[in-house]
This record gives C-alpha cells, sequence and structure tokens, in this order.
C-alpha cells in the first residue's frame, strides 16, 4: 500500500505531476480570502503570554498581474463554462485584485475536480468576502445540480461593531463530483433536553416519540404511489408518494410503530427517543466553537482550524480507508483528523514552515513511528537540493534548516533577530526554569565571525548551547574558535556550548549534542496525543425501499 504523502510546492504543480485522477475520496481546502491580510506565527512566551516573537507565514493577497493574467489566459483559452464565469467575472469585476483570486482558484478547483472519485465530494471553506464568487465558480466546474449544501459555521461570539453587521461566521461550500453517487454518512449529535422535550414530546407504552412524515415530495406510478390503508398520498399537499412499499407499512402498522390520528389528517412515522442515534446535524454549524487562546489544541498558526471541524466533514463524506486531500494543508489540521479517523491522507504546502510543523504535530500526536508511514516529497534530500533551495529561497532554506533539529524559527523582520535564526526551548531539572538553545543559519561564504557572533549571542540571551547550521564545510579556524573547551553540563553530562553542524551532517543523522528529547519543553506548541474518535451513531433499523 502506499504511504500517506506530504508534498512541499506550489498546489498546482502538485496536483497535476503526482496525483492521479479518480484517486481521491474527499477534499477540504481553506485558501487565502484575498482579504489583504498578512499572517503571522505568533510563538507564546515559557509564561504563557503572547510574543514579540512571530514570521510571516503567508501574505493572501493576490494581486492582478502578469502571473494572475496568464492564469486567466489559459482558463478562458480552454473554452466551457468555466470560461464562461472568467469573462462574465471580469466584466463585472474588471482587473481587479478579486479576479486574480479567482483566476489563480480556477485551475486549481478544475485539477480537484480531476482527481475526485465519482463518490467524492469537496469542501471549500472561506468567508462572505468571496463565498458567492467561489459558489458560481464551483457551479461552472462540478455543475449546479452537484451542490450538496452550503455550510455556515459560527466560529465567534457577537461583538460591537460601528459601522456593519458582525461576522461570526464562515461559509463550507459543498458539492459532490456525482450527486448519483455520492458517499455521505449523515452526521448526528447528542441533542440537548430542550430540544429532546420539543421533539419527543409525545409517549406511549414503549417509550417517548416524535412524529415523522410516511411521505415524501413527488408522485409515482409503483407501488409507493398508490393508495394505502385508504390514503392516498397524492392528495397530500402537492402531490407525493408513500416512503415505503406497502409491506413495510403493513409491518411498521402492525409493530404499532404508526400514529393514526384523527379523521381528515394523515398518519405518521413513530421514532422512538430509544432508537434514536441524536440530533441530525443540517448546514449550520454552532455546536463547534473556534480554538480558544487557551485551548491545547492551538498550535500557534494562523487560521488553524478545530480538530472536530474536520473530524465531521472526514466522517460525513468519507469511509475508513479512503484518501483525503488537503491543498493548502497548513498546520495539519485536515491530516491530523484523517489518521485519527483512519483514512489515507495527502496533504500540500508552500512552506517549510508549515511541512515541519504537520511532522512534529504527527509525531506529538502518534509517537515517532508514525514516520514511517508517510512520505515527504518536495523536501530537500541531499546536499545539492539544499544548495539549490538556499540559492532559490533564502528564507525557506531557513526554515527547513531549523525543521531538522525541531527548532522554531525566530522573528523574520529585518534586523530584528539579533542573530537569532531559531530557538529550542528544554527543561533538563526539577527547577522548572526553561533552558534554550540558539540556533543561527548561514547558507553562503563562511567565517570564524560567525561563532564568535553566536558566542556573544549565547551569553547575551543566557542560553544553554549556540548550534551553527551551516550550508558547507565549516573552516578549520571556526572549528577551531567553537572548540574552546565550554560546556553545558546537565545531568546526562556535558554538552559543548557551542557546536557547529553541516546541512550534509543532519542529512546523514547528526543532531545536537543535548539532553534527551523527552525533557524538552514547548519549543512549538505541542499537540494533544491523538484519541481515537467516538464511532458514529447507527441509524434507524430499517431502511426506506426502493420502487
Amino acid at each position: 500500500m502506499q504511504k500517506n504523502r506530504l508534498y512541499y510546492g506550489d498546489n498546482l504543480d502538485v496536483l497535476r505531476r503526482y496525483v492521479p485522477d479518480a484517486s481521491v475520496d474527499l477534499v477540504y481546502l481553506d485558501p487565502p480570502f484575498n482579504s489583504n491580510a498578512n499572517y503571522n506565527v505568533l510563538f507564546a512566551e515559557k509564561s504563557g503570554t503572547r510574543a514579540a516573537a512571530q514570521i510571516k507565514a503567508f501574505e493572501d493577497t493576490w494581486q492582478w498581474d502578469e502571473s494572475a493574467a496568464e492564469a486567466y489566459r489559459d482558463v478562458v483559452e480552454s473554452g466551457g463554462s468555466v470560461a464562461q464565469a472568467l469573462i462574465a467575472f471580469r466584466t463585472f469585476l474588471g482587473d481587479s485584485d478579486m479576479l486574480a483570486y479567482l483566476a489563480m482558484m480556477a485551475p486549481r478547483l478544475i485539477e480537484l475536480r480531476r482527481v475526485l472519485k465519482p463518490t467524492g465530494s469537496i469542501y471549500l471553506h472561506c468567508d462572505p468576502t468571496a463565498s458567492h464568487y467561489l459558489k458560481i465558480l464551483l457551479d461552472s466546474i462540478f455543475h449546479p445540480s452537484n451542490f450538496q449544501g452550503e455550510i455556515v459555521w459560527r466560529r465567534a461570539t457577537a461583538r460591537s461593531t460601528s459601522r456593519s453587521w458582525a461576522c461570526l461566521h464562515d461559509t463550507i461550500l459543498c458539492f459532490a463530483c456525482d450527486v448519483r453517487s455520492v458517499k455521505f454518512h449523515p452526521p448526528r449529535v447528542k441533542a440537548d433536553e430542550g430540544w429532546l422535550q420539543r421533539e419527543y414530546r409525545l409517549e406511549d407504552q414503549r417509550g417517548r416519540y416524535s412524529l415523522d412524515n410516511l411521505t415524501a415530495a413527488g408522485t409515482r406510478e409503483g407501488p409507493s404511489g398508490q393508495p394505502w390503508r385508504n390514503v392516498d398520498p397524492r392528495s397530500v399537499g402537492a402531490g407525493r408518494h408513500w416512503r415505503y412499499h406497502p409491506e413495510t407499512l403493513d409491518r411498521l402498522d402492525a409493530e404499532g410503530r404508526i400514529y393514526w390520528p384523527a379523521k381528515g389528517v394523515y398518519p405518521k412515522l413513530k421514532q422512538y427517543l430509544s432508537e434514536s442515534s441524536g440530533k441530525t446535524v443540517g448546514d449550520l454549524w454552532a455546536d463547534l466553537p473556534a480554538i480558544g487562546r487557551t485551548s491545547a489544541e492551538r498550535l500557534g498558526y494562523p487560521t488553524q482550524k478545530p480538530e472536530a471541524l474536520l473530524e465531521r466533514i472526514v466522517s460525513a463524506s468519507s469511509d475508513e480507508g479512503d484518501t483525503v486531500l488537503d491543498p493548502f494543508c497548513g498546520c495539519g489540521t485536515t491530516i491530523a483528523a484523517a489518521e485519527k479517523l483512519k483514512r489515507r491522507w495527502i496533504g500540500i504546502d508552500v512552506t517549510h514552515l508549515a511541512i515541519g510543523l504537520i511532522k512534529k504535530r504527527l509525531a506529538d500526536a502518534h509517537g515517532e513511528s508514525i514516520k514511517s508511514t508517510y512520505s515527504v516529497v518536495g523536501e530537500p534530500t541531499s546536499v545539492d537540493d539544499a544548495a539549490a533551495l538556499a540559492a532559490s529561497d533564502p528564507y525557506q532554506f531557513q526554515w527547513w534548516a531549523l525543521s531538522l533539529v525541531g527548532a522554531r524559527p525566530a522573528e523574520q523582520k529585518k534586523g530584528m533577530d539579533r542573530g537569532i535564526d531559531g530557538r529550542i526551548y528544554f527543561h533538563d531539572d526539577t527547577s522548572g526554569d526553561t533552558k534554550s538553545i540558539i540556533l543561527s543559519v548561514k547558507a553562503g561564504h563562511l567565517t570564524p565571525n560567525f561563532v564568535r557572533d553566536l558566542r556573544g549571542t549565547v551569553e547575551r540571551e543566557k542560553a544553554a548551547i549556540g548550534v551553527l547550521i551551516t550550508m558547507g564545510e565549516p573552516t578549520r579556524e571556526m572549528r577551531k574558535e567553537a572548540a574552546t573547551g565550554e560546556f553545558y553540563l546537565s545531568q546526562w553530562g556535558p554538552h559543548p556550548r557551542i557546536q557547529i553542524l553541516t546541512v550534509a551532517e543532519l542529512l546523514s543523522g547528526k543532531t545536537i549534542n543535548r539532553p534527551p528529547d523527552r525533557q524538552t519543553g514547548a519549543t512549538f506548541r505541542k499537540a494533544p496525543k491523538a484519541v481515537r474518535a467516538a464511532e458514529r451513531p447507527g441509524r434507524l433499523g430499517f431502511d426506506a425501499p426502493q420502487d
């Protein structure tokens, strides 16, 4: 069986190169909303308070530029309903940033439609800024007949605003690949007592029950469209049919499951509370709060969604063993939910920061053995790969190098790092004091001054250890400068105060000489241990037969 996969790169390129047609059962995506916002990862200090240290994770503004125009042109020249939709958008929106956003989303959504199985679904998470445009775009790709619903997720409580209605919700648009064969398990939740009192207000010798319709909309010519017990379903409203065959209706009546009211009112089906699997979840989700500031689930990543939200989606539209894909996987909530619910998964992100965080999240929740169950595609696996990354994108190289030793990046703002590219926090005694390791990453020409600067930073920050990660081989003078005989002492022995590690050494498995990992503290916010989600409640003990 192929491993789960985590891809670093542009999701459009990854989808086209690596994901086959009709190979995915469920897609969830939470793309940037084009809200002109800069999203930063905000790290907490050891006291739990918000830190000044932060790094920019992404900027969600797409601008109408040459790349957006090229994306627009490619889709329009392909023709069809998607091209017509984009042409209409341009007529209405002009060459705006919103058009750029839609032009960049269109080819990605086309690819996601391609990789979905006929039984598959797509859930697109967005806010009211662009949801109406995205709905039209999805209509053009999946066809309006495959629209499954618009889920409103209440993510915030009311707050005062002076000029507009406070926005309290996100929108999740759901489309089926093919509504005739789509996989869907209607989720149910535990009902509150007030709802139970309203819905199950009747009672007989078998217990409390509610009343449900025995008819469904539309007329039929088969047995379920004919009169039963002198009651003609076609005379109900604008014409209906029985939900069950006459033989099933006879059985239900013999079992006392049909409620016969006064003359002139149609019979109803008794739904007993003792058989209920809970309250049906509709398209308004107000029972899943956003992640609070003190939540153990909070990782500090921008736009992080609660696992319960993704568990509901994954449970509703996939089965165990199915494949779930998230092309904007961020800190990996979709992956975490899929892993917990025994689904296979594919995650894609364009930053090494996100890839490193997901790998740590999985290890925190499932243990180090989880690493053998997935592969990472797009990360450097050789010195040449690392050199190419360093030359093309120094910040991505820095994030990747820090992820090799489990360090969190320091603030990215130019001139504000004060010689610090990353940190690792740990505890190695019973005092409760938090110790730190300072990291500096260098990809260019190397000089002994880098070692001297690192030593000064370690002394200034009162850090336990300083580590210099280099792309190239350090000079003899650098090695000599680091080997001063200074050590940090722990109960596990002495650890060199200043250490130099090359990318080649890290790729070969060498790591920092420090107290054991089990003693380290919260370098990143640690993901909770995974607990298997509760089994999905069953349904009533009979199904509606078909004509």
